[in-house]
């Protein structure tokens, strides 16, 4: 039976890793995994995937006008889809979230969808929260703080280091620009910025 996972965590868990071995293990079995990536991530190169560790593959770039329900009836019928992976899941839209739900229901393929869950300053996104609402499988990956505690908040730093408060909630960015911090170094790090 088909399901919809959501694959959550803070930066640097290994989402994408977990990802591509996903994408790995059906290729392997000469299986047709679809891998879609929001296009407003660019930091891979158009119509790529890549992990911090260096590994990649071919994704098919959306946004959020994309019906993805659609997309994936259209590219079964040029070749059979078995699974949608979904890189970045937090930039989806809720509509769109519920698009995958009708790709699992109707169609009956898993969809595994990797992402964030919570921003900069603790909130959810869009896409997250609703994959955290309709999902039939939630699943940690986990990744730790500087100080050996389990990360579950990301830190946005500005270009001189300083923790950042406020600002838009989507800024692309890697390790130069976030950090995954424990909840009480993450609370502790918005208390140093206070005005």
């Amino acid at each position: 039976m088909a399901k919809l996972y959501f694959y959550y965590s803070a930066m640097n868990a290994g989402k994408t890793t977990t990802l591509l071995q996903s994408r790995h293990n059906y290729t392997e079995r000469g299986m047709n995994a679809l891998v879609l990536k929001p296009k407003i991530d660019n930091r891979s190169g158009e119509g790529r995937v890549r992990s911090r560790i260096g590994i990649e593959a071919e994704a098919t770039e959306i946004d959020g006008a994309v019906d993805l329900y659609q997309l994936v009836i259209v590219k079964n019928d040029e070749s059979p889809v078995h699974c949608v992976l979904v890189d970045e899941a937090q930039f989806l839209t809720a509509e769109q979230v519920g698009q995958l739900t009708e790709v699992v229901d109707r169609l009956a393929v898993p969809v595994l969808a990797y992402g964030l869950r919570t921003d900069f300053l603790g909130e959810l996104f869009e896409g997250s929260r609703q994959l955290l609402a309709l999902s039939d499988e939630l699943r940690e990956i986990k990744t730790v703080c500087h100080c050996g505690r389990k990360a579950t908040m990301v830190v946005r730093f500005d270009s001189a280091g300083n923790p950042v408060r406020g600002g838009d909630q989507i800024q692309i960015g890697g390790n130069e620009t976030y950090v995954s911090m424990c909840r009480l170094h993450f609370k502790a790090s918005l208390e140093s910025t206070a005005p």
